[in-house]
């Protein structure tokens, strides 16, 4: 069963155009036609009867007619001819209205045709830069100019969009080979460990234990590794659990398992009701507080939560180094570490899985350094609304949060 081609954008405009056109004129030679014709002759409407026509003929024939009879059929033939003109006018008027009607339709089909493609053709451009852009080549744009209308906003929005595609698929890109680098390196390292035994024909059992727990060592690095990317990876899914439950609670429980060493904190925690997954709140208040104890300094750190303007908030700020506003807009970015400290031990994916773990709930991380030294780190998620608890201050040893 063939399909009945479908009108394109363009002709339906034309139709469009060249209807409601035709229906404007209509109307106005409706109008025309309908006042002229109203204008009657002045003394039309009353038919002089048979025998005044006849009176007439017969005065006119008379040898000595009557003036004033003469007179009045003077004038009645003048009525009777200017409504002849009258109707010849309005019979003139309807034809060469209609023909210049039709003339002009035809006219405005032509102009509306060109309008029409005027019109679209940012739309082509657009269309066909959609069509040239793919996960290999996203560098097109449409750069529309002309007047800042409607199709000029939509190709602006258009380029916009292809920027953040662009920007999204260099960082996967960046972020695969980050990862596959960091993946390497502990297979590198266990190779290289089995490779110095085994060439090695008087290895002991003591070198063998050696081995084998640089190899264990290896394997839990590529294990935390690949739950670090699995969790970023299940995030991008978004939430699947949905609980209401405190930041402030969350954060008491994570201090009280987290090894703080003789690092002295300040803490403030109010009531943070939001809704969500609590394990997923534990991981980033974990993460926040295990960047702390590797990296920060060992004094002069706080942690609060908060209810502000209807959002939850958990702040971390520390004492340490100068940091500059780019390195701090930097921590959230996969295997990146300030001072490029490697090494830590850490694969620089904590504060990543923090902005992804924070976004996964509808808020924010941000990062800002402190004007004298250090970081302060601030995760806004929507709330539930605040409660009317009192405020509970503590002050316990604990770390804050910075990579340095």
């Amino acid at each position: 069963m063939s399909r009945r081609p479908r009108l394109t954008v363009r002709t339906r405009l034309t139709l469009l155009y060249t209807g409601l056109f035709a229906v404007c004129g209509a109307t106005v030679v409706a109008v025309s036609y309908i006042l002229v014709a109203r204008l009657e002759p002045q003394g039309q409407g009353r038919e002089a009867p048979a025998s005044f026509v006849a009176r007439c003929r017969s005065e006119q024939l008379s040898a000595h007619p009557s003036e004033r009879v003469l007179a009045k059929c003077n004038a009645y033939f003048q009525l009777q001819g200017a409504q002849h003109q009258r109707d010849l006018t309005l019979s003139h008027l309807l034809q060469y209205s209609l023909i210049t009607l039709g003339v002009v339709i035809v006219l405005a089909a032509i102009l509306g045709w060109i309008v029409g493609g005027r019109a679209l053709r940012p739309v082509h451009t657009i269309t066909a830069a959609a069509r040239a852009a793919s996960e290999h080549n996203l560098s097109a744009r449409v750069a529309l100019r002309g007047p800042r209308d409607e199709l000029h906003e939509l190709a602006e929005t258009f380029d916009e969009m292809l920027d953040r595609l662009q920007a999204a698929f260099e960082g996967q890109k960046r972020f695969i080979a980050s990862a596959s680098h960091e993946l390497r390196t502990p297979l590198a390292v266990m190779r290289a460990t089995v490779d110095v035994v085994l060439d090695n024909p008087d290895s002991t059992p003591a070198d063998l234990r050696c081995m084998a727990a640089d190899i264990r060592a290896a394997v839990d690095h590529a294990e935390h590794l690949i739950g670090a990317l699995l969790i970023l990876a299940r995030n991008e899914r978004g939430l699947t659990i949905h609980e209401e439950f405190d930041l402030a609670t969350v954060a008491e429980d994570v201090l009280d398992t987290a090894d703080l060493a003789d690092r002295r904190v300040h803490t403030t925690l109010e009531p943070a009701v939001i809704s969500g997954d609590p394990v997923l709140a534990e991981r980033l208040v974990a993460n926040l507080v295990g960047n702390a104890v590797r990296y920060n300094a060992a004094s002069g750190d706080w942690i609060s939560t908060r209810t502000v303007a209807g959002s939850s908030q958990l702040s971390v700020a520390n004492t340490g180094p100068l940091i500059s506003t780019a390195e701090a807009d930097s921590v959230f970015q996969p295997f990146q570490r300030l001072n490029d400290h490697t090494s830590h031990e850490g694969f620089g994916l904590g504060l990543t899985i923090v902005a992804s773990i924070a976004a996964v709930h509808g808020g924010t991380a941000t990062a800002c350094p402190r004007d004298d030294g250090g970081l302060s780190i601030t995760v806004t998620i929507p709330s539930l609304g605040s409660s009317a608890d009192d405020t509970r201050i503590q002050e316990i040893e604990q770390p804050a949060v910075a990579r340095q």
